[in-house]
């Protein structure tokens, strides 16, 4: 079941809804909460039952073991949590890369002349990523002595809540419990419905009115074998790159929305991050409950910066290493992970040698190239259609006219030239793919996001805000025109969704 399905909105959404507040009028907190556990855990259901059980053993060992980490004593504690974290990570091993594994056997086996391991039949459960890191989180938590509420049915529903448990954000127990344990969370309030409505909107509209039409410029370009000229990979190649955010961020105000109109409120986890001025701030803003996870459990734990300005780089390069493999199991992964490490390593060296930039477009402009064409790795099937991809960026795979300039010939014709109209014949300068890559570079780059929009209102946990206040116009406000413009809006998006798309982040 997807947010941007009719089924989602006008059957599941609704009934939910109406059981979380009709029971929250008993007076007894853990119905509603219960409600809402198992709501969540039909919504996961809805995609593969076989994998429901798989979701609540894993819910049941981390909570015992998360009880039993809190309850111990000396060494006997770190124990436990080694024994519980490992668990955690073999199950992720198993069902994330396994195939990896044995793919990358079989292909040294191929070159040596010699058998393979037979493939293993592994379906990858959707989310397992999310919810294996979130828990993963509550152990440490556990651990160092920051989780003060267990009640079984509050962590159940921390885990397997709807709006996060697909794609996320990477969720603290520290920042939700109190939220879910919250009597006045479980009656209805006007205000949280006019802003969580609203900003699902929002995300609707980036998913089902941006990210989707941006879809058909990228896929022809990430084929296997297209072999895209410089213009075909440049418009492909900037498609994905505001396609995929656009989608994912998209998704995040739609998780934010959603929550907001049962009176709990999530993590921020996108604040344009386009418009960083260099590649450490580009992750202070991109899923930035995932790089706050990899900072606290993961850079930290290595040792952080504490031990000289090697051991820092070194850090650096393991955790976004992991990161990448964290995305995807494939070695186009690892080396999407390996290009930020690289990234960071260059820009703190740079920093620590001539310090920070003092011009004004030239650093953002640069991260964003970086970024661009780290997303080309991100997005390839495999390493070969990468490579090439990136070289037509450069001209590898020569120049051609997009058959929409066919029409205009005959003035090339005048001035005796004769270009070659041979590009891929998905670039129509009439379809809507243009119009809107130009529309999303715009937002992106320029318009205020979701946050600065709802300021007055605390959309999310953090209060994070960057500089609009100015800008009152796009304050939004329980208004009649606002009222109107997102109503037109949501409009606008159920007559375009007409195909239902998943999420891009849902495969990870």
């Amino acid at each position: 079941m997807l947010f941007n399905s009719f089924s989602f909105l006008f059957f599941y959404l609704p009934i939910v809804l109406g059981g979380y507040f009709l029971l929250g009028r008993s007076g007894r907190p853990l119905l509603p909460a219960a409600w809402l556990a198992l709501a969540s855990l039909f919504f996961y259901g809805y995609w593969d039952t076989r994998y429901v059980p798989l979701l609540l053993a894993s819910i049941t060992v981390n909570y015992l073991g998360g009880r039993l980490i809190g309850a111990g004593t000396g060494p006997a504690r770190k124990r436990a949590l080694v024994v519980v974290l490992a668990a955690n990570l073999c199950l992720l091993a198993w069902y994330k890369y396994a195939n990896f594994f044995v793919d990358s056997i079989n292909t040294v086996a191929a070159a040596a002349g010699a058998d393979g391991l037979p493939p293993l039949e592994i379906i990858l459960p959707i989310g397992i990523s999310f919810f294996t890191f979130t828990q993963i989180a509550f152990l440490v938590d556990c651990y160092r002595g920051e989780v003060r509420e267990y009640r079984f049915i509050h962590y159940v529903l921390f885990v397997s809540y709807f709006p996060h448990l697909i794609a996320g954000p990477v969720l603290h127990h520290r920042e939700m419990m109190p939220q879910f344990a919250d009597a006045a969370n479980t009656r209805p309030h006007a205000g949280n419905f006019a802003v969580g409505l609203s900003i699902f909107v929002v995300g609707l509209a980036k998913k089902v009115l941006i990210a989707d039409n941006l879809s058909p410029l990228a896929i022809p370009v990430f084929a296997v074998g297209a072999e895209p000229t410089l213009i075909e990979a440049w418009i492909g190649v900037l498609a994905y790159t505001f396609q995929l955010y656009f989608d994912f961020s998209g998704y995040s105000d739609m998780a934010i929305g959603l929550s907001r109109l049962f009176g709990v409120k999530l993590p921020l986890n996108f604040n344009s991050p386009y418009q960083a001025v260099n590649i450490a701030e580009f992750w202070r803003r991109w899923h930035m409950t995932l790089s706050r996870f990899l900072r606290d459990y993961l850079y930290i734990a290595l040792g952080g910066s504490r031990r000289g300005q090697a051991m820092r780089y070194r850090n650096l390069m393991l955790t976004m290493l992991l990161g990448g493999l964290w995305h995807g199991a494939g070695w186009t992964f690892v080396i999407w992970g390996g290009l930020h490490g690289l990234y960071l390593v260059a820009q703190q060296a740079w920093q620590q040698r001539f310090g920070v930039a003092a011009s004004r477009w030239w650093p953002p402009l640069l991260t964003f190239l970086a970024v661009m064409l780290a997303w080309i790795f991100f997005r390839a099937p495999d390493v070969a259609t990468a490579w090439d991809i990136a070289g037509a960026l450069f001209g590898a795979n020569g120049v051609s006219l997009p058959r929409g300039l066919e029409a205009v010939v005959a003035p090339f014709a005048q001035w005796d030239w004769q270009p070659a109209f041979d590009g891929i014949r998905w670039i129509q300068l009439e379809g809507p793919g243009l119009p809107v890559l130009l529309l999303a570079m715009l937002l992106a780059f320029k318009a205020p996001n979701t946050q600065e929009i709802f300021v007055h209102y605390e959309p999310c946990i953090e209060k994070i805000f960057q500089g609009q206040l100015g800008r009152r116009a796009w304050h939004w406000r329980p208004t009649r025109r606002w009222s109107l413009g997102f109503a037109a809006l949501f409009v606008a998006c159920i007559f375009g969704m007409n195909r239902v798309t998943e999420f891009l982040y849902f495969q990870f």
